[in-house]
């Protein structure tokens, strides 16, 4: 479907264009969804030329604030953004996804910014899934950064850490027991740590904090080949640190290299298409009608123990198979 109208104003940069190729994305309708592959299809030639972040932080670090302030300097240096939200409580109306853009209202204002939440979803990596999508979508439209932010804690920093680049984890500055609460599995999947609030009476503590996790760090195996994972300290609040952050980004891009980058974003859209399989499969699965028919006694017999859940499983697939 070359021929589809949101086409060429998109990959001109229509601000519309791309607003309604996104709406069309997150559609579930079946004629919607044949479009967009379609569009998808055409823009890809055009896709994969930005540099692509994956950004986390517990509530309370000031992730977003140090985003637009980040952002900002971004701007200042001549990059346009985009930044694509993923937040697990959209699920309930909204949630604090929708915050984040009144927060960072004044990089919302620039031209060259582009602030995007990801739709609520029946499951987190429903959410990821139109993500993914929306990242090209953004890159054919020609940001040449994108920040793909999480303000949850859980299973979507694994998410957005296989559809980025490079993956930063703020922290906020703690020491002695407090290290021992921050979850190593967030830590592992970290390219780079930024304690953030590195200001006032917390610049001491956030300095050593930067050199505990630094040391932590060395005992922890590199998410990513040809790279050691940093520490650096910033504030958001009065800029200091944000901007060097874009520095060590381009040491990352330098040391991973291109073939390791490519290597890096080869095998995620390889996982990107068994997770389309999965999503689609169980999808399918749930709407036939002998699996519905089956369903709900199924769950009863597994929840009195009368039946496990793998013969269940088994009987669901056998309608879906019509055997």
């Amino acid at each position: 479907m070359k021929g589809d109208p949101l086409l060429a104003p998109l990959l001109a940069g229509d601000r519309r264009a791309l607003a309604q190729s996104i709406t069309l994305i997150e559609s579930t309708r079946a004629d919607h969804r044949e479009r967009a592959d379609a569009l998808l299809s055409s823009v890809l030639p055009h896709t994969g030329k930005s540099v692509r972040l994956g950004i986390t932080g517990v509530p309370g670090v000031g992730k977003s604030t140090f985003i637009e302030r980040f952002g900002l300097s971004l701007l200042e240096r001549g990059r346009s953004l985009a930044v694509l939200a993923i937040d697990p409580s959209s699920k309930r109306g909204g949630g604090s996804i929708l915050g984040d853009k009144t927060r960072m209202e004044e990089l919302s204002r620039r031209d060259a910014a582009f602030i995007r939440p990801s739709p609520a979803g029946a499951t987190l990596g429903g959410v990821a899934r139109r993500t993914r999508e929306t990242m090209l979508l953004v890159e054919a439209a020609g940001f040449d950064t994108v920040i793909v932010e999480t303000v949850g804690v859980g299973q979507s920093e694994t998410a957005v850490a296989d559809m980025v680049d490079m993956f930063i984890v703020l922290l906020l500055p703690a020491g002695g027991d407090d290290l021992q609460g921050i979850k190593r599995g967030v830590i592992e999947l970290a390219d780079l740590i930024v304690v953030n609030k590195a200001d006032g009476d917390l610049l001491a503590t956030a300095k050593r904090s930067a050199a505990d996790y630094q040391h932590a760090l060395r005992m922890l195996r590199s998410p990513t080949a040809g790279w050691t994972p940093e520490v650096t300290t910033a504030s958001a609040l009065t800029g200091d640190g944000v901007a060097e952050v874009w520095e060590i980004v381009g040491r990352f891009t330098k040391d991973v290299g291109e073939k390791g980058i490519a290597r890096r974003r080869a095998e995620q859209a390889r996982a990107w298409m068994w997770n389309e399989v999965g999503e689609t499969l169980l999808t399918e699965l749930r709407k036939h009608p002998g699996v519905k028919k089956l369903v709900t006694g199924l769950e009863r017999e597994v929840e009195t123990g009368r039946a496990t859940p793998a013969a269940a499983a088994r009987r669901m697939l056998e309608a879906f198979h019509g055997r």
